[in-house]
């Protein structure tokens, strides 16, 4: 128990790297597509590299944004802006 506990110390701040840049990079991309291509979330999820299945995208149509998370670790949300993008 005592190993699991300094192992998971040891590794958390490296996953949690990962994980938030793994969600930055999924709100992104899940924006793009679904506000700026304008297809529907489930295709969206193709656009993922593999190896991300457990990132977990939604998007808020009235505030045209897309939040990707990664349970318990990391939340990212990106949003549409006229003229800019996500």
């Amino acid at each position: 128990m005592l190993a699991a506990l300094i192992a998971l110390a040891w590794f958390w701040r490296p996953l949690s790297g990962y994980a938030t840049a793994g969600t930055s990079y999924g709100a992104r991309i899940g924006c793009a597509c679904r506000f700026v291509q304008g297809r529907d979330m489930s295709s969206c999820r193709a656009d993922l590299e593999p190896g991300m299945a457990l990132i977990v995208l939604s998007a808020d149509e009235d505030a045209k944004s897309v939040t990707a998370r990664f349970p318990p670790l990391a939340r990212q949300t990106a949003t549409w802006r006229a003229g800019e993008g996500c």
